[in-house]
């Protein structure tokens, strides 16, 4: 394999990657093996056709696909590496040669790792932050946890009414014809949630145990099932039972229910301590944040698009698998929330810009502090993951290749960088 590096603009390279005619022919051959089950020709048993007869009736074209595939699969990875550029996105593949007795050729465009031009990053001055913990945060903090422990108690005197939850069977029709996903049974449903599109929530508002009601609502225009967008639509709704919630009283019995404590007094204490806790960290985060804003608005740097796509393509993957985590799929998501996946990308796109410019300004601030990471520090980070998931740090560093072990020194080092930073912090009065 030969790697040959040509240098674009706007931080893009393009890697024309020659792999040799001997390993496109062991590629073509194990894709004859791969799908010679499934070819059949007259006078031959299905599965026992010989190669040259089926390129001879077909072409060698039959195998291309599969044995570039695999070829790619195979020596892009290496290809990156000999490289010796700091790849930052996907690669944008493409075939120039593929033919029988010819080297195996192929393009990878990728975006290269921008230079930063770092801004002052000592002494960077922020917000100084509020810690106090008012008695109206108390009080909504046990609110909530009043709301959380409330009984679900079934409403038989009276009708639907903002709150109450409600339960339904519904089917809905656009067109006069039902379409799919638009059918559910004994579905609950939280009147004011806003889970339902448009005004479904507020048409069973004055509603009863036992109707049957007709409820008229309009797909958004950027709905994600394109045959659905911006129509109008029926759903027959038929109303099961009406719930709401019963709180509890907030006395000393309460707190005892919820907590460690035998006082509401104790109880009040307790969440106000846990406020503050949650205060710092948050204010924490919040400097940092801050500081390394102002970091990033001093410095510059030519992000190329492609690293931001590939960065947009993360944090979505990221988030679909963070509802997966809470029993949802992304595409249940999407048809819920009525948002496509090309406006979820527009959404996020800035988030990955800042994401990215963090990233690179804290990574340049690490280079010029000749941060280093030692042994000591990768195995204190092993053991908070083996603490995290039950297992013993050595066997974590065990599992872990050198590119996931250069990835945990880089994170390490990046963090440093933030407590250097936050180290030489200045607060505003």
């Amino acid at each position: 394999m030969s790697v040959q590096v040509e240098t674009l603009e706007n931080n893009m390279a393009k890697l024309t990657i020659e792999v040799s005619e001997d390993k496109l022919e062991k590629a073509l051959q194990e894709a004859y093996l791969k799908q010679k089950s499934m070819i059949s020709l007259p006078g031959f048993r299905k599965g026992k056709v010989p190669r040259n007869m089926i390129e001879k009736m077909y072409g060698p074209e039959i195998f291309y696909e599969e044995a570039a595939n695999q070829l790619i699969r195979e020596n892009y990875g290496a290809a990156a590496d000999e490289s010796g550029i700091d790849i930052v996105s996907r690669p944008v593949i493409d075939i120039t040669q593929i033919e029988k007795g010819k080297p195996f050729v192929f393009t990878a465009e990728v975006a290269v790792k921008p230079e930063v031009s770092l801004g002052e990053y000592k002494g960077v001055i922020v917000a100084k932050a509020d810690l106090d913990v008012t008695e109206a945060e108390i009080d909504e903090a046990v609110e909530k946890e009043r709301n959380q422990n409330a009984r679900m108690v079934t409403v038989e005197d009276r009708a639907i009414a903002e709150g109450d939850t409600a339960v339904i069977d519904y089917k809905g029709f656009v067109d006069g014809e039902p379409f799919a996903g638009g059918e559910a049974e004994n579905q609950s449903l939280e009147i004011g949630s806003h889970s339902f599109i448009d005004t479904f929530e507020e048409q069973l508002i004055g509603k009863n145990s036992g109707d049957e009601v007709e409820v008229h609502v309009t797909f958004p225009d950027e709905y994600h099932a394109e045959d659905l967008a911006g129509k109008p639509a029926v759903f027959q709704v038929k109303i099961h039972e009406i719930k709401t919630k019963e709180l509890p009283e907030l006395d000393d019995e309460f707190a005892q229910d919820v907590s460690e404590f035998d006082t509401m007094e104790a109880y009040r204490q307790s969440v106000k301590e846990r406020l503050t806790e949650a205060k710092e960290a948050e204010a924490k985060r919040s400097r940092e944040d801050e500081a390394i804003r102002k970091i990033v608005e001093s410095s510059s740097m030519e992000i190329p698009d492609a690293m931001t796509d590939t960065q947009v393509e993360v944090m979505i993957e990221e988030f679909a698998q963070r509802i997966s985590q809470q029993g949802l799929s992304f595409e249940q998501y999407m048809q819920f929330s009525g948002v496509t996946i090309d406006k979820m990308k527009e959404q996020v796109r800035p988030d990955a810009v800042s994401r990215i410019q963090c990233s690179l300004v804290l990574e340049k601030i690490a280079e010029v502090e000749k941060i280093e990471v030692s042994d000591d520090d990768i195995k204190a980070e092993a053991e908070k993951m083996a603490a995290a998931y039950g297992m013993e740090a050595d066997k974590i560093l065990e599992m872990m290749g050198d590119s996931e072990k250069e990835s945990m020194k880089k994170d390490i080092a990046v963090q440093k960088a933030v407590t250097l930073v936050m180290d030489n912090v200045k607060e505003s009065e």
